[in-house]
C-alpha cells in the first residue's frame, strides 16, 4: 500500500466535516478501521472518505449503527467502492425508503381525516374510531401499522 493512500484522521475529518472524535466512535463502532503507524498514529484509507459520507446519509434516513456496519460490510474492504458496489447497497436502501414514504404518506392522510373534534383520541373518536372498534385487531396504532377502516368491522 502506498503512502499517498492513507490520510491522517484530520484530514478525514477535515474532508467529510466529521468531527475528530466521531471518527473514532465510528471505529470502535467497526464501521471504519484505522491502519496505525509506527508511532500509533491513526491513518485511514482515501476510501474512508465514501464510507464516512454514506454514514452521514444513512443516519439521515433513520438507519441505526448496526443496519449501517451491515451495509458497510458488503463493500469491498482495501479500495475505493465503484458505482456497482453503491448500486447494490442502494437497492437494499430504496427498498427501506419506500416503506417510510408509505407510512409518510398514510400518516399524512390519517392526521387529515382527523380535525373534526380535536380529541386526538383513537380510543374516545367518534367520528374516527367510534366505540374503539380499532382495538378488535390488537394493540397499537392499528391504521398506522396498516390496518384499512373498512377492514374493520363495526362494533355493536
Amino acid at each position: 500500500m502506498h503512502r499517498t493512500d492513507l490520510i491522517a484522521i484530520g484530514d478525514l475529518a477535515a474532508r467529510t466535516g466529521v468531527a475528530v472524535s466521531a471518527i473514532r466512535f465510528y471505529e470502535a463502532k467497526g464501521l471504519v478501521e484505522a491502519l496505525r503507524t509506527s508511532g500509533g498514529q491513526r491513518r485511514f484509507l482515501r476510501a474512508d472518505i465514501r464510507r464516512i459520507s454514506f454514514i452521514l446519509i444513512a443516519q439521515q434516513l433513520g438507519l441505526s449503527l448496526e443496519e449501517i456496519a451491515a451495509e458497510l460490510s458488503r463493500l469491498p474492504a482495501g479500495r475505493t467502492p465503484n458505482g456497482a458496489d453503491w448500486t447494490r447497497i442502494s437497492t437494499g436502501l430504496r427498498t427501506r425508503i419506500d416503506a417510510q414514504i408509505v407510512a409518510l404518506e398514510r400518516t399524512r392522510e390519517l392526521l387529515g381525516n382527523c380535525i373534526g373534534c380535536g380529541c386526538l383520541s383513537l380510543k374516545k373518536c367518534a367520528l374516527y374510531n367510534r366505540e374503539d372498534k380499532a382495538a378488535q385487531r390488537g394493540a397499537g396504532p392499528r391504521y398506522l401499522l396498516g390496518d384499512l377502516t373498512g377492514e374493520i368491522a363495526e362494533v355493536g
